[in-house]
């Protein structure tokens, strides 16, 4: 019987009891956990799937060479622009990611951003701590134009969080389009500079693909309105981050609330940690309590399929960089 046990590599835990639910399909599969390069060199042999564990995927293109008849890899995450290499995208291998898992808890986190910024939570917190009595009035976010760029999962998500509340939300996409559900209007995105300047707020939720590296810069920033925040939960690598500071700093935009950065953890010695009217957060907006064990049901409902031989769900199309059914 254990002949047919499909041998499945583990990227990132020590022991199966750091993946919640794995213990349901031990029976039926081979388990090797990798937490570091040295393991998964020895366990990637013979490995037919891979459930990566942690974000980081240096250490999966370090020991590539010892793939050999590797068919799935399960990403934990819903960007795959760290594991996606030459090699993969080349490869027969197919990549499924985490599409759904995150949407909802980082709409409620941009809400969330939008809500300090309009209620200016920080500088009350701020006050708090000095004893300070320092009434002012606050804005509203109902009727406040928002842009989302990027509309897939995790923007919509977003669009939905916000037009609950009743902010106008716009989006920004592939390609222009109206009528949909979750925006107002979808607008291309090479018609972005032009629709940046209408917003209260720019939300950045998209993929990193080539395409979309460095879509912020100097040019965005000087587009958008000085009383408008930037919001990015999507990739650091999305924004020129020197462009953001001289933004800041030449009071071209009015803040900033940043989850993700070129360099995570962000260097203490990083200009943007000293803003006050810039929220810092350490790439978390999506992690919730009892995530991992939704992760693990997503990869134990790919399980049954590709055991199966059916199709697989949340599949990257892997030259595009993101998935696209």
């Amino acid at each position: 019987v254990n002949a047919t046990k499909l041998p499945v590599v583990i990227h990132g835990v020590s022991t199966v009891d750091e993946v919640p639910g794995i213990e349901t399909v031990l029976s039926d599969i081979s388990v090797r956990c990798a937490p570091n390069l040295a393991a998964l060199r020895d366990t990637l042999p013979g490995a037919s799937v891979l459930l990566g564990w942690k974000f980081d995927a240096t250490e999966l293109h370090d020991a590539w060479d010892c793939v050999d008849q590797l068919r799935w890899i399960q990403w934990p995450g819903a960007g795959v622009d760290a594991v996606l290499c030459p090699f993969l995208v080349e490869s027969d291998i197919v990549l499924t990611n985490m599409r759904g898992v995150f949407d909802r808890a980082i709409a409620e986190y941009v809400l969330g951003l939008i809500l300090a910024f309009a209620k200016d939570l920080p500088e009350t917190c701020h006050a708090q701590k000095e004893r300070r009595w320092a009434y002012r009035l606050t804005e509203r976010v109902e009727g406040c134009p928002v842009l989302v760029v990027g509309v897939g999962g995790i923007g919509r998500a977003i669009g939905r969080m916000l037009g609950a509340v009743g902010c106008r939300v716009h989006g920004v996409g592939r390609s222009a389009r109206s009528g949909d559900s979750d925006f107002a209007a979808i607008y291309a995105s090479g018609d972005l500079d032009q629709v940046l300047t209408n917003a209260d707020y720019v939300v950045v939720a998209a993929p990193l693909t080539d395409k979309t590296r460095g879509l912020f810069g100097a040019k965005q920033f000087a587009a958008m309105k000085k009383s408008a925040r930037f919001v990015n939960v999507g990739r650091g690598a999305l924004v020129n981050e020197t462009a953001l500071v001289e933004a800041l700093q030449q009071q071209q935009i009015a803040g900033a609330a940043l989850d993700v950065f070129e360099t995570e953890p962000l260097p203490p010695d990083s200009p943007l940690w000293d803003f006050e009217n810039v929220i810092v957060s350490p790439h978390m907006s999506g992690d919730y309590d009892g995530h991992h064990a939704t992760v693990v049901q997503v990869f134990l409902d790919n399980l049954s399929r590709f055991r199966r031989g059916e199709p697989l769900l949340n599949r990257v199309d892997k030259r595009l960089g993101f998935v696209t059914d």
